[in-house]
Formats: structure tokens, sequence, C-alpha cells
């Protein structure tokens, strides 16, 4: 081979080591190197080196993110206020009014006070029998100042029985009229007696009943007190209210 292809050859050659080794240069370069991901909190950093190093406070953990709790908004109930039945109303029933028929007759004793001038029924305490609505018991009073042998009278009286009390008075036509001029003699008397009101169920009552009955005078002598038979009858209609 003559100089000059040596030459060339050699040239070649050099060309092709060279080549190769900046070839592996780099290739030893690139495989040297490495990249690691490094994280503090959220901040991520990428570091390359042969030997590469998070920097300090950095870690290649990955942090675990904790998912923020869900706040569930309280939800505050305000309870229905109740509602108060509507509370029954009974109905207060107004008694109604009654007309009741009334037919009785009292026997008992009357308490006498005469003289030439008057007449003073100082009591009459009698029980009743018929249809007289529990009212079995009779009281009463009255005064007469008699001119003639019939004459007016007034009194005033009750009948009760059971908690019940009816209220009487004679009206300004009752008379009491005498068999004879002088004592002893009978009396008989008739009537009305108006009912003025009372007690229990019979509070409020009205009415008119009609009256006759009879007692004897015994005694002669003016100014004293007697007790005589005594008997009464008495009928109509009592109003209630």
């Amino acid at each position: 081979m003559n100089t000059a292809g040596k030459s060339t050859l050699f040239k070649a050659l050099l060309i092709v080591s060279i080549s190769t080794l900046f070839i592996s240069s780099i290739g030893a370069a690139q495989a040297a190197n490495k990249t690691i991901t490094c994280y503090k909190g959220t901040v991520v950093k990428k570091v390359t080196a042969a030997k590469p190093k998070c920097p300090t406070g950095y870690s290649t953990t990955k942090p675990k993110i904790t998912a923020k709790p869900t706040v569930t908004p309280k939800v505050t109930v305000t309870p229905k206020p109740t509602v108060s039945a509507t509370p029954t109303v009974t109905a207060t029933t107004k008694p109604t009014s009654e007309t009741l028929a009334f037919n009785g007759t009292y026997t008992g004793k009357i308490g006498l006070l005469w003289g030439d001038s008057y007449v003073q029924v100082t009591s009459v305490d009698a029980s009743g029998t018929g249809t007289i609505l529990g009212l079995s018991d009779m009281q009463g009073v009255g005064s007469a100042a008699p001119a003639s042998q019939c004459d007016s009278f007034g009194g005033s009286g009750t009948i009760s029985g059971g908690g019940n009390t009816l209220k009487l008075t004679f009206d300004t036509n009752a008379q009491a009229c005498a068999e004879d001029s002088d004592a002893p003699t009978g009396i008989s008397i008739t009537g009305s007696a108006i009912i003025n009101g009372g007690t229990g169920k019979y509070a409020g009552a009205s009415g008119t009943l009609k009256v006759t009955g009879s007692f004897n005078i015994k005694t002669t002598a003016a100014g004293k007190t007697e007790s005589d038979a005594f008997k009464i009858t008495m009928s109509g209609n009592i109003k209630t209210k």
C-alpha cells in the first residue's frame, strides 16, 4: 500500500473511533443522569442528576391527600306547634218552664189570739196529702180586723218538702166568715193564694191556688190564746221557671 492510501485509511479509522467515543460519552452521560420527584406539602419539584437528592424539607414520598370532610349543614327543625283540639263546648240546657197541677189537703193545728176587734193567727202547722208535689208541710200566720161576720183577712205562709219551698200570700179578696156572731163558733175561709216564688226547684215559681178551709174558735174569753184543729184545701197550677 502506498503512503497516500495508508493516510486515507488512518483518517477513516480515526473518525470512526472519535464518533464511537462521542456517542459512548453521550450515552454514558445520558445513562448516568436520572430524575426524581420531590414533594413538600403541595409543592412538587423534579430533580435530575446522576444521584438526584431532594432538597431539604422535600421527600420523594407523595403526601396522601386527605379528603376534606363534607360538612353536612345542621338543619334546625322547628317543632310544629301542637294544635290543641277545640274544646267541646257542652251546651247548658236551660230548664224549661213547667206547669204543674197541684191539689192537696192539709190538716193540723192553728194558733189563735183574738179580741173584740181583732183576730191574730199566730201559727199554722199542718201536713198535706194529695197531689202535693212533695210539698207536705205547711206553716203560716195571718190577721184580721173583723167588723162583721164575714170580712177580709191577710195571711202568708209556705208549703215545703224535700228541700223545696213554695211561698204563698192570700190575695185581698180572701174572706173569713164566722157561723155565729159570738164565740164559740166555726170559721170558714175562702179565697186565692198567690204563689210568690220559692226555693229549690220552685225558685221563681208563680201561679194561683184556690183555697177553702175551716177551724173552730172554742174559747169565749177574748184576749186568750188557743190552738184549734185546722183544715185547708188548695188546688191550682204551679208554673216553674
